[in-house]
């Protein structure tokens, strides 16, 4: 079957919309392809700085013929109606539909509408103009005076349909002052002469002739294992760098890695600058050295052979790096000069959010939201709250001006220069973290008081001004803070209650002077916002604990409205998974589940809800008193339990009652003859199912 090649070949594409414009020209070619009746086999998009290319393979030669049912407004509808059916059917008159009975609906009018298929060339010809024009890019530019807006000018434009036994016809259209053709072009430097397309096999062998690597992840992997063999040569490791290797790998088409080096002076810099130099300003890649240290080498990728082997391309990068870390350099020793505090008062001018004050105001807020976080992790309180005075100090320094990305990491170096404990150093560069999922978790007491201070003022912050995630909208990072306060706890194993620390912020905000004068006749809209953000935290530990491997039900079955300590409800799911992976768990829910069935069906039959007050006196058979015996014993102990967060033995507790329940339900009528035996035995289940409820809802537990 005839097979589609399309490339669309411009001025540089920036590196950081490539792979997604490879995706969206797939998507939006092969989506037009199906919708006109024209079912591909196979489809791959290619991408480099110059080109997008798209082969699609088994296309049909023509679109099937189709017969369309429209259906139409009922017989006697107002004419408004009838006409509107009849031009979206493309019928002459209503005399050409067919009337339909439907028992419900009654007659109602039916056109079938024949279409028939069309030739591939002919609707490619349609499909891909349309694609061109309706392209997604995140920023484009208009050019030329075809009125068409594309990320840079587009130079050329092949489309070949055809199969490998005949010559491939070229699919006829325009976009802008660009004719479609068969003609592309090699490496810019390297072999700038046109080629002459056929089909995929031979453009890619043409492209390769002609230094041109298509494939953006074989070009990945290129620059990737170049790197790693000129570094092994000097028995360097290269600092993996993933989001480098993509972006360099979209800067050229032809990879050539070369090693470069600078003054081992520079060394005396924090690597975290060094690299973050040379990353920003160069594209390159930094080494270790055997021992872990920052090596005085760096690996730049050209897009070039170069006649003299590459000695002018590292020259010229050596001299911009070099002049690079030396303003590095500078900005480093100049900060150094001044004790982190003295940046503070610069904080008073700038502006964290309209409503909610400025940089200098959330660190207030930070001191003492620290200071009553402390005690709870174990931190030393005064140590928290320096530790919180100095975390946004290094935003005023020069290198964090310089690298927004090194705010922290600097804090941290400037800190520790000016003679403050550990501990407090280490809390200003790690209460940002975790910033993603695999990154890690503060676990110094300080570190932790300060970071969950941090993440807390930020959501209730936002909350309190009602500016919330919505859908994928998340411009202030509010589900990656709430995240960062569910590892946070949940990796140090900290019984931390979520409300108290709620209600610290709103107090220490509310003192500041920031306070959300709005009531409703119940409660104030600080209660509600509480009630949200707990709502919210359940929401992010639910994603979490799903991703981690729990079932959604047992997930569902120990989270109430209420349940604010993130440790209690992980280890609540880990007993309750554990529970029911057992013989006893099984049987134990199945006896509540028939239990609970039997309740809600004579409650709404009765009217009225049965509570767990049975009378002792009303037992007719052994295995009532038993089970009445057994859940007032298990009743205290998993209460009892559970309050001393021992969830495991609290489960354990439930599980002791699967004998007596088994043998209740076999040797026990519940819908006794007698009112008063049959009120009792509903009192005695609803016993059972309020003593299951102290651990988890198992009405929620599928099985």
């Amino acid at each position: 079957m005839p097979e589609l090649l399309l490339e669309l070949f411009s001025e540089e594409i920036p590196a950081r919309f490539q792979r997604k414009a490879a995706d969206d020209l797939k998507k939006a070619v092969t989506g037009a392809l199906v919708e006109a009746g024209l079912v591909y086999e196979s489809a791959k998009a290619f991408v480099t700085p110059r080109r997008l290319a798209l082969s699609v393979v088994g296309i049909p030669p023509r679109s099937p013929d189709l017969r369309e049912e429209k259906k139409g407004p009922r017989v006697g509808a107002p004419q408004q109606a009838i006409d509107g059916f009849l031009k979206a059917a493309g019928l002459a008159s209503i005399a050409d539909a067919k009337v339909e009975s439907d028992p419900k609906k009654g007659d109602f009018y039916v056109a079938y509408v024949d279409r028939k298929g069309a030739e591939a060339p002919k609707l490619l010809s349609d499909i891909l103009p349309r694609v061109i024009a309706g392209f997604p890019w995140a920023k484009s530019m208009q050019w030329g005076y075809g009125g068409l807006t594309w990320v840079r000018p587009l130079r050329a434009i092949t489309a070949t349909f055809g199969t490998d036994n005949d010559e491939p016809m070229v699919i006829p259209f325009a976009a802008n002052t660009v004719e479609s053709g068969q003609t592309t072009y090699g490496h810019r430097f390297l072999a700038p002469q046109p080629i002459k397309v056929r089909r995929f096999d031979d453009y890619v062998q043409a492209l390769e002739k002609a230094k041109v690597v298509l494939d953006l992840d074989r070009r990945k992997e290129i620059i990737r294992a170049d790197a790693e063999h000129l570094a092994f040569a000097q028995q360097l490791t290269v600092i993996e760098d993933e989001g480098l290797l993509e972006e360099v790998a979209g800067l050229v088409e032809w990879p050539v890695v070369m090693m470069g080096s600078f003054d081992p002076e520079f060394l005396k810099v924090p690597e975290e600058v060094i690299i973050a130099t040379i990353r920003a300003n160069q594209k390159c890649f930094c080494l270790r050295q055997a021992n872990g240290k920052l090596a005085p080498y760096f690996l730049l990728t050209a897009n070039n052979v170069a006649s003299d082997g590459g000695a002018a391309i590292v020259a010229g990068n050596e001299r911009v790096i070099r002049a690079r870390l030396s303003d590095a350099k500078f900005f480093y020793e100049t900060d150094l000069k001044f004790p982190l505090e003295h940046g503070l008062p610069k904080l008073e001018e700038s502006v964290f959010h309209a409503q909610l004050g400025t940089q200098f105001q959330r660190i207030e807020r930070l001191v003492r939201l620290a200071g009553e976080i402390a005690p709870r992790v174990g931190a030393d309180a005064e140590a928290a709250k320096r530790a919180a005075m100095l975390a946004k100090a290094d935003l005023t320094t020069n290198m964090v001006g310089e690298f927004p990305e090194l705010q922290g990491i600097m804090g941290r170096y400037y800190a520790l220069a000016q003679g403050e404990k550990s501990p407090i150093a280490n809390a200003v560069a790690d209460h940002y973290k975790p910033l993603g999922p695999t990154d890690r978790v503060p676990a110094e007491p300080v570190a932790v008081a300060v970071a969950l201070a941090d993440k807390i003022d930020l959501l209730t912050g936002f909350w309190a001004i009602n500016e919330k995630p919505t859908g994928s909208r998340d411009p202030f990072a509010l589900r990656r803070a709430a995240l960062g306060v569910i590892r946070i706890v949940s990796d140090n194993a900290l019984s931390l209650p979520l409300t108290p620390l709620f209600q610290a912020a709103y107090m220490v905000r509310n003192e500041q002077g920031s306070k959300v004068e709005v009531e409703t006749a119940d409660e104030t809209a600080e209660d509600l916002t509480q009630t949200d953000l707990l709502a919210f935290f359940h929401d992010r530990l639910k994603v979490t604990l799903r991703e981690a491997g729990a079932r959604h039900d047992l997930v569902d079955a120990v989270i109430t409205a209420e349940s604010d300590d993130i440790l209690e409800i992980t280890r609540r799911v880990e007993a309750l998974s554990a529970l029911l992976s057992s013989a006893d768990g099984k049987n134990l829910l199945a006896g509540y589940k028939r239990a609970a069935n039997i309740l809600a069906a004579e409650e709404k039959k009765d009217g009225r809800s049965y509570d767990a007050v049975s009378n002792q006196t009303k037992f007719v058979l052994a295995e009532e008193t038993a089970l009445a015996s057994a859940i007032k014993q298990v009743d205290a102990e998993a209460a009892a339990k559970a309050r001393a967060n021992d969830y495991k033995g609290a489960i354990a507790s439930l599980a002791t009652l699967r004998a007596p329940v088994d043998a209740f339900f076999e040797k026990v009528l519940v819908n006794d003859a007698d009112a008063a035996v049959r009120a009792n035995r509903l009192h005695l289940l609803a016993a059972l199912r309020n003593t299951m409820h102290i651990v988890a809802d198992f009405s929620k537990v599928a099985g």
